[in-house]
């Protein structure tokens, strides 16, 4: 496993990261399997663990703060997230209640209780890496960072982040942390993978300018990339998918022929140099100079075996050349995989 830098935290952390999204019922998975999952990951190395209030209701944060029981905390770098809402899985994260609409996003009020409810269901006195899990257009940039200063200082949190940012929103806020002298986003999470090279045009560079640790997710461009839509398969929505259902989406099936043929061209390309497309995609990943840690998602033991041998693998030059005839850099092949949402390409903002 390499460790790399994250930012100029001086943090070192693995070039791999655990994922938790599935953990509870987003992937059916429960703690019988979970903490074996986590365990195995430590022992080949894995430092970083990956989780957020949303991910099954906080569920997800239950089973992780289960399987770091024992655990030398000070062994293990822990990030979670805050901003989207937490409520009836059932419905995806849906809040209920009189104060649903206060019960998510970045306002002070929100941040406050979220972190308090993050600590307690992880079972730790403190979380390592902090992370605004989208932009929350309703709220001043300045509120959020301005509270979660205060829990930096507080000793809550050491450090904070972004997630799906646009480049433009990441510059935004360093220059709020900047002018007001607020603690700064140190690190961005965004998607990235062979079919969703958005990142590469600004976000990599952006994040490269500033000094921001990158945590990719979807690597296998939610399953992809894994193999399992393969001709004859039928392509499924993700979890992923239906979480961040009110975004700008284009026509799915169009799309998704497009990038189950581009998928195939990348599995073959994988055999003819002796590797699976999880493993070429999951380098490609992680070989980009912009990119610190690939956050890996997998649902069972058996997926966490067949990512992790990938932690200290480098692809060629001429193998790279050949992923870019596929996939030109820059280019996300289905628009919607960016999920970013541009507030003024809302139906509201467009003037029509």
């Amino acid at each position: 496993m390499q460790y790399r830098t994250l930012g100029r935290t001086g943090v070192q952390i693995s070039s791999l990261a655990l994922g938790t999204m599935n953990f509870g019922a987003f992937g059916n998975i429960s703690e019988a399997e979970t903490t074996p999952m986590v365990r195995r990951a430590l022992d080949a190395g894995v430092n970083l663990i990956d989780t957020a209030d949303a991910y099954s209701g906080g569920v997800s944060e239950e089973l992780v703060g289960k399987a770091l029981k024992g655990v030398d905390r000070d062994s293990v770098v822990l990030a979670t997230k805050f901003r989207l809402p937490v409520g009836d899985i059932s419905r995806l994260g849906e809040t209920k209640g009189p104060d649903a609409m206060n019960r998510q996003g970045g306002s002070r009020r929100w941040i406050v209780k979220a972190v308090e409810d993050s600590l307690r269901r992880l079972g730790t006195g403190h979380i390592d890496l902090y992370q605004m899990h989208r932009p929350d257009p309703a709220t001043d940039i300045e509120e959020s960072l301005a509270a979660l200063t205060d829990l930096q200082r507080a000793g809550k949190i050491l450090y904070i982040g972004s997630s799906t940012f646009s480049a433009a929103e990441m510059v935004e806020a360093q220059w709020t942390s900047e002018r007001r002298s607020l603690a700064r986003f140190v690190t961005e999470q965004p998607p990235y993978s062979i079919l969703v090279r958005g990142a590469e045009v600004d976000v990599l560079p952006t994040a490269q300018k500033y000094g921001m640790g990158v945590l990719t997710w979807s690597p296998l461009a939610s399953g992809f990339l894994s193999g399992k839509y393969r001709p004859g398969a039928e392509a499924r929505e993700s979890h992923r998918d239906r979480l961040a259902a009110g975004r700008p989406m284009p026509p799915a099936n169009a799309y998704d022929a497009l990038k189950r043929e581009a998928a195939e061209k990348l599995y073959t390309l994988a055999e003819e140099y002796g590797m699976s497309l999880i493993e070429m995609s999951l380098a490609f990943a992680a070989g980009h100079p912009g990119v610190t840690s690939v956050i890996i998602g997998p649902r069972t033991l058996e997926h966490l075996e067949t990512q992790l041998p990938v932690g200290d693998r480098a692809l060629p030059g001429e193998l790279l050349d050949r992923i870019d005839e596929i996939v030109a850099p820059g280019t996300t092949v289905k628009p919607g995989d960016a999920h970013a949402v541009v507030p003024a390409l809302e139906k509201a903002n467009r003037r029509r």
